[in-house]
């Protein structure tokens, strides 16, 4: 008989709810599943089809809490404020 061990959920940050803390959990789900999760989010974002994004960590239904355009939004505020510094 096979066990296997036991998966640890990493709770979001206070106010988690933030397009930030989504995409970085779903970022790390996608790592833990072996997908590359810059080809993944990109499917996802230029389809919306959510089956790009694993179901592990519950990473689907959190991606889905936001807007296409949301997610976009914050990629672009990241990669400026990048630039910046």
């Amino acid at each position: 008989m096979t066990t296997q061990g036991t998966i640890t959920m990493q709770p979001l940050p206070e106010g988690g709810d933030t397009a930030r803390a989504i995409l970085y959990h779903v970022y790390r789900a996608l790592q833990d599943k072996g997908y590359d999760p810059e080809s993944q989010l990109v499917g996802y974002i230029l389809t919306g089809d959510p089956t790009y994004i694993t179901s592990h960590n519950n990473a689907r239904s959190m991606i889905c809490r936001l807007e296409r355009d949301e997610i976009l939004d914050e990629l672009v505020r990241y990669y400026v404020s990048g630039m910046e510094g």
